[in-house]
């Protein structure tokens, strides 16, 4: 990881991660006070901090799975609080700090948030890496080791799901055949990849938070926004957006973690309870986010097959054989140098030892 180069930036950097250490302590430090049910009967019960808050990831599955399955699977025994990072106060480019300090020791961190921070861990959702969830699957199987392994010596953060989000795709107020035609267009992204990806055609990249796109969109401010295709039809973009571009540019991966003294001072049993249950909530998102990235679909074009979500009357053009070239190329030629280039000496390596090797993309050297 590089520091800063300033020490005045060092220094801001570390007021920022005092005050927030400071004024979270009090609702999230005391996840490992026990409550007593009855005399003789510990009831152990901690705090977590999940993902985006009204997104079916976190409505459907994160807060029932902590709220209602851990208690029912534990006899009573352990019971869990969670609150959505972006409700919680937490700048979602200082989660995976955050569970570092102990500040939050169990936190759900978006791997998009990570880049100015810890770009070595980003390399798995690159945009144009991943054109399906197939590609994703290989990419994740083939970084994970890795990533576990760095993110407990060197951050002193357990691993304990990877979760990810439905398809991020494109969401246009005007007509659009191709990706060419983004030329020239104000495009919402959420991450430096993003802004790489629709610079090289032509785009002009707005960094926008997920909650003010609409509000964005309708003030004219841009012409097209990256998001999921279900969370843009939650938000409400089928109705103010016309076109809809098929070719996933991101997924939106995020590690849940824990604490490292976390989560060793946790009970044994509630440890082994976890790693049983944990990969079956991660499974059971993977899947949801592939059927959300369908149904997103389905809904926004207002298909009969729409049975999750708001039906509207959007065009979705499909990927052509020019904008599967022009994907390669992009991420060939301009994403991946670029995250080379943020990453460090080191990431060659990494890539070429992870998903370089697995997924056949050459041998890249270091910048």
């Amino acid at each position: 990881m590089r520091e800063p180069s300033s020490s005045r930036r060092r220094g801001g950097k570390s007021r920022l991660l005092h005050s927030l250490a400071v004024g979270l302590a009090g609702a999230l430090i005391a996840w490992s006070v026990p409550v007593w049910a009855q005399p003789s009967t510990a009831v152990h019960q901690f705090r977590v901090v999940g993902g985006l808050a009204g997104i079916s990831q976190y409505t459907r599955w994160e807060e029932p799975f902590w709220t209602r399955e851990l208690p029912r699977l534990s006899g009573g025994r352990f019971r869990a609080d969670i609150v959505p990072f972006d409700r919680a106060g937490v700048p979602g480019e200082e989660m995976l700090r955050l569970v570092q300090l102990g500040v939050v020791p169990f936190g759900t961190a978006l791997l998009s948030s990570l880049t100015a921070t810890f770009p070595q861990y980003t390399a798995p959702d690159l945009a144009g890496l991943n054109p399906d969830i197939a590609s994703l699957r290989a990419s994740v199987a083939a970084f994970r080791p890795y990533l576990e392994q760095t993110l407990r010596k060197e951050q002193g953060v357990e691993v304990l799901a990877l979760y990810v989000y439905p398809a991020q795709v494109l969401f246009c107020r005007k007509p659009l055949a191709g990706l060419s035609d983004l030329s020239g267009r104000r495009v919402r992204v959420s991450s430096a990849g993003q802004a790489d990806f629709v610079g090289a055609l032509g785009a002009v990249p707005v960094h926008t938070a997920f909650a003010q796109i609409v509000r964005s969109m309708e003030a004219g401010s841009m012409d097209c926004a990256i998001t999921g295709t279900m969370s843009g039809n939650t938000l409400g973009l089928h109705a103010i957006t016309t076109h809809l571009h098929a070719l996933p540019i991101t997924w939106g991966l995020a590690i849940f973690g824990a604490n490292r003294t976390a989560w060793e001072a946790l009970p044994p049993d509630l440890r082994a309870l976890l790693r049983q249950e944990l990969p079956r909530l991660e499974a059971s998102i993977w899947e949801e986010s592939e059927r959300d990235t369908a149904q997103g679909m389905a809904c926004n074009s207002g298909a009969a097959t729409c049975t999750a979500g708001r039906k509207g009357q959007m065009v979705v053009v499909p990927v052509s054989e020019q904008d599967e070239r022009r994907r390669q190329e992009i991420f060939q030629q301009t994403v991946l140098p670029r995250w080379l280039q943020r990453c460090g000496a080191r990431c060659a390596d990494i890539w070429n030892q992870t998903i370089g090797a697995a997924r056949g993309l050459g041998t890249q050297k270091n910048p």
